[in-house]
């Protein structure tokens, strides 16, 4: 629960445009741990544009209007956007990939302030053992996975 307040007090942009995503992932990691992988880029995310909305009546007096494309997103000059990935090869049952993202989110808050402003993508890279953890929302991989966040995010923060 103190996981939901974290990110209530400091809350993070999300990275939700795949374009972001393969940019950040494509640099070099930044820190790595047994399980989980963390890029980033100190850059904004890429700006999205609304499409203009189809005419229904050919009739409107807006007909002859001409067409405008506004910027749905203002983003604030310096900010840190979050992306994760937990693919289902790694964590099979949802309630297990649900677990560990908001885990990654909550750590992300709990260390913001020490990390620099851009695109930070998490990334499970392993799965966990389910021989070790056979409960898929257990408290031990809860633990497991708010340490081993801690211990990567410290690192990547000092670099």
């Amino acid at each position: 629960m103190d996981d939901r307040l974290a990110l209530e007090a400091d809350p993070l942009g999300r990275l939700v445009q795949a374009a972001d995503f393969e940019r950040v992932l494509k640099a070099p990691s930044r820190a790595r741990s047994p399980h989980f992988v963390v890029h980033h880029v100190a850059a904004r995310p890429q700006r999205r544009v609304s499409k203009p909305a189809a005419p229904l009546v050919p009739e409107l007096s807006t007909d002859g209007a001409p067409e405008r494309r506004e910027v749905v997103d203002n983003f604030p000059p310096d900010h840190q956007w979050l992306g994760v990935v937990v693919p289902k090869r790694h964590a099979k049952r949802a309630v297990t990939r649900a677990l560990i993202k908001r885990q990654m989110r909550a750590a992300v808050a709990r260390h913001a302030g020490g990390l620099p402003q851009g695109l930070w993508v998490l990334r499970l890279r392993s799965p966990f053992d389910p021989k070790q953890f056979p409960s898929a929302r257990s408290e031990a991989l809860r633990a497991a996975v708010r340490s081993e966040l801690d211990t990567v995010l410290q690192r990547a923060a000092a670099r």
